[in-house]
């Protein structure tokens, strides 16, 4: 690889960094070239198939050249920062040499706008023509569209990517015009629109489509945020949001200070809740409300629910249906569905559901089994929150000892 190019990747996946729309990002280490199990910041990221299936990605700009001066973005137009650009082929061929080294499977593309929206879209369509139709590439590519461009361009580029995304970074209006004056929501909302639209004419199966949301760099609550999301899942707009606890890169007066660090809970929390939203049935206003809107950090979403409805509990774990099992903190989808296979043959217990991997930590304040309960705390919110973050005693690691690796809400 020449060194022009070795370093235009290195500025290209290095700006690229900050956009969390795929699963992981590459690690990142103080390595010392030659010494065993050395890393690098090479632009890799993860991503999982359908099947489960770990796929590993070029992620990288096309570009960190951008017109745009959005107040929280290390790439706005008024940082003085290294700045390069890969043609369309030459992001092609390092995405296929890359490949034939069995280095990736497929590639993450973004770019920041480079002369206008439309000339950047027709840049990255060159780079997917170039993949598919030239090098008969027919691997997994996750295109970042840009808002703004003509319909027949996103279209194109909507039929030969894997996945396609829009970053609406910020959850409302007002916080577009402050920080991000390019852009407005119905702009960026638009490549998701004509994805949508378009997606089922392949093979009568929609594209996978994502977004990003910015925590923290503005003052939206966490109810305003999965408002959005909730108002984005139910419109089939997206299949995912993906929640970046803000990283204070750029010194803005409209912007948190410097050294603030990163909301790492709360991302958390929003992602346990996102995860209500999507696969356990719960609706935005069940889990926040107005009055109430922000998450507890130091309880997760459904333990908080559940402790705000405490006239729902106890629930009777031999009767109770599959989608009041799942309700209850610290028995997901799978403990349900153990449950309900178990109560076919005999009433459980709670040395039953111990049995069956059910974690009852957390679970055992809002059941009965037979009428039994647990009868050391007094069934009052105040209580059961003192319990359950109490912090545990400490006991001596084993290397045998796997739990608390995994776990339900």
């Amino acid at each position: 690889m020449k060194k022009d190019i070795y370093a235009k990747m290195q500025i290209l996946s290095d700006s690229a960094k900050y956009d969390v729309s795929c699963s992981s990002s590459g690690s990142d280490s103080n390595y010392k070239t030659g010494e065993l199990g050395a890393t690098h910041n090479s632009g890799i990221c993860h991503t999982f198939s359908a099947d489960g299936r770990c796929i590993s990605l070029l992620k990288v700009l096309l570009t960190n050249y951008c017109i745009y001066d959005c107040a929280y973005c290390v790439n706005r137009s008024s940082n003085d920062i290294p700045r390069a650009a890969f043609s369309p082929r030459e992001l092609a061929n390092i995405t296929i040499n890359f490949y034939k080294r069995n280095y990736i499977e497929g590639l993450f593309l973004s770019s920041g706008i480079i002369e206008s929206e439309n000339h950047t879209m027709e840049l990255i369509l060159r780079v997917l023509k170039i993949l598919r139709f030239e090098h008969k590439f027919n691997g997994y590519i996750h295109v970042k569209l840009i808002p703004g461009s003509d319909e027949a361009l996103i279209a194109e580029v909507v039929r030969l990517a894997s996945r396609v995304s829009s970053n609406i970074e910020l959850p409302s209006d007002n916080s577009l015009k402050l920080l991000a004056p390019n852009k407005t929501k119905e702009k960026v909302l638009q490549p998701l629109k004509i994805a949508r639209d378009l997606s089922l004419e392949r093979d009568n199966k929609a594209i996978g489509m994502s977004t990003q949301l910015i925590v923290g760099a503005t003052p939206e609550s966490d109810f305003d945020i999965l408002k959005l999301s909730s108002v984005l899942y139910d419109k089939a707009l997206l299949k995912r949001v993906y929640y970046s606890a803000y990283i204070p890169v750029n010194d803005d007066k409209n912007l948190p200070a410097i050294l603030t660090k990163p909301p790492l809970v709360r991302e958390h929390r929003l992602y346990q809740a996102d995860w209500l939203l999507r696969f356990y049935g719960f609706s935005y206003d069940e889990i926040l409300t107005s009055q109430a809107p922000n998450l507890d950090e130091e309880l997760d979403p459904k333990t908080m629910w559940a402790l705000s409805n405490l006239h729902l509990f106890p629930i009777e774990i031999n009767r109770a249906s599959k989608e009041e099992l799942i309700r209850i903190p610290g028995i997901g989808v799978r403990g349900a569905h153990k449950i309900l296979k178990a109560r076919r043959f005999k009433k459980l217990g709670f040395d039953d559901l111990k049995a069956l991997k059910i974690s009852i930590k957390r679970a055992q304040y809002f059941i009965t089994c037979e009428r039994e309960f647990q009868r050391e705390i007094a069934l009052y919110p105040e209580n059961i929150r003192a319990a359950l973050i109490k912090p545990e005693p400490k006991k001596q690691p084993s290397l045998f000892d796997v739990s608390g690796i995994t776990g339900e809400l």
